[in-house]
């Protein structure tokens, strides 16, 4: 029978292997990730379904695919129980084995396009109006764009760093596009939007049982993102656990989720960001020195807005274009004097900061009436740091919304995390 199912997945699966007996396809699993297994209930020293069930709490995944003669009623609750997903019956012909591991593909399919649009949904990023794309043609954006043509088609990870808003995921999924990975997925990961008791269990993955709360065995990220490109922004909030964790498996390049046994090998791509001065947060030990130097083999600056000259003025032209037509409403003309202010204004909050700015001048109808007034430096401005400025703009901006951090975060931009990190440091 492995000789006829060879002969008809050969030609239509990118990889196939065969095993003889539980033994030779235990090897096999522990050595490479399969997305579907066809499965014999009848083989020699052990039937299938007991196989898988044993296989299952070891932390095994794959769709699994059971050929039986029997098409009994205890057959069918047991295989289920152990997790099988379809079943064909012998004798078959060649269609039904296809169509049953067509259906398993596309449930693949779906789940992990479910688990990517789920993280995308947690993501800030502008990279959908901006169609992955970092928009400008001031000198220091194109120095960036010609620096991830020139590694993205390398195997090694990078750090992209930069402040809030500033398009991190923007590049990360440039990088991903212009890579031999790009038909793969692109699964992005905030660290910090995450509950850090749970992050690990995100991207690892966990068994039936391992904790409270685990009803079912899940796949983790680390698995869903596999020949692709893992994205973790916020890299410095992963908690001192999950580092360690996350060393070993850039080190082996295997994965173990929570409560298995089973080391699962995984190949993708890892990209990070973080808006934090990591090597600060590794002298004060808030951040593994290890995994630091693991994950900076090549850096990538993204600058400030407020360094990049007249490319604010095209993204906010940019973003009124796009904004108007996903929200069904009219353009509100940029008039000479806004276009003024947006180009005096230091944008603590940078590129996200000015992409809410259009899409509130939007819902409102026009720009508010003081804008200009209100970017424009004040007295004494000019002596002024950039901390300076960027506290004076935030604690506005607290005071504007009443002291609710997350619609101020919102509002700038930036992550509600940012701003309790920067109260903390001024004691407000």
């Amino acid at each position: 029978m492995r000789n006829f199912l060879l002969r008809i997945l050969g030609p239509r699966c990118k990889r196939i292997e065969e095993a003889a007996d539980v033994e030779e396809a235990a090897r096999k699993l522990d050595a490479q990730h399969f997305d579907v297994v066809i499965l014999d209930n009848i083989m020699p020293r052990k039937n299938g379904v007991d196989w898988l069930a044993e296989q299952r709490a070891t932390g095994f995944f794959s769709d699994v695919i059971l050929i039986t003669a029997y098409a009994d009623l205890d057959t069918a609750i047991q295989a289920l129980r152990a997790g099988v997903v379809d079943f064909v019956l012998k004798p078959f012909r060649s269609n039904q084995i296809l169509n049953a591991v067509a259906r398993c593909l596309d449930r693949v399919r779906l789940q992990r396009e479910n688990i990517v649009l789920r993280h995308e949904l947690r993501s800030s990023s502008d990279h959908i109006l901006l169609r992955d794309r970092l928009i400008g043609n001031s000198e220091v954006i194109a120095r960036v764009r010609e620096t991830i043509a020139r590694v993205a088609p390398l195997p090694s990870s990078v750090l992209i760093t930069g402040e809030s808003g500033t398009g991190k995921e923007v590049a990360a999924r440039s990088l991903h596009a212009l890579s031999d990975r790009a038909d793969k997925p692109f699964v992005p990961v905030n660290c910090a939007a995450i509950p850090a008791d749970m992050l690990e269990s995100e991207l690892f993955g966990h068994l039936k049982g391992s904790f409270t709360g685990a009803n079912a065995s899940r796949e983790g990220l680390f698995l869903h993102a596999r020949g692709g490109t893992l994205f973790l922004d916020e890299i410095g909030e992963m908690p001192a656990a999950t580092q360690s964790k996350l060393l070993r498996v850039l080190e082996d390049r295997r994965v173990r989720p929570l409560g298995s046994e089973r080391e699962v090998p995984i190949d993708l791509r890892f990209v990070f960001a973080t808006n934090a001065d990591l090597e600060a947060d590794v002298r004060r030990g808030r951040f593994r020195a290890d995994l630091f130097y693991r994950i900076n083999v090549m850096q990538l600056q993204l600058p400030p807005l407020r360094d990049r000259g007249d490319d604010v003025q095209e993204l906010a032209t940019l973003f009124m274009r796009r904004l108007s037509q996903q929200l069904a409403m009219p353009q509100v003309p940029i008039e000479a004097g806004i276009r003024a202010a947006l180009a005096r204004y230091r944008w603590p909050g940078n590129v996200r900061e000015l992409r809410n700015l259009v899409e509130r001048a939007l819902i409102l109808g026009k720009f508010p009436e003081d804008f200009g007034d209100r970017l424009a430096p004040q007295s004494g401005a000019a002596d002024e740091s950039l901390e300076e400025i960027e506290r004076r703009h935030i604690l506005a901006m607290l005071q504007e919304t009443a002291g609710d951090r997350n619609e101020a975060a919102r509002r700038l931009g930036v992550s509600r995390k940012t701003i309790d990190r920067k109260c903390a440091a001024w004691n407000v």
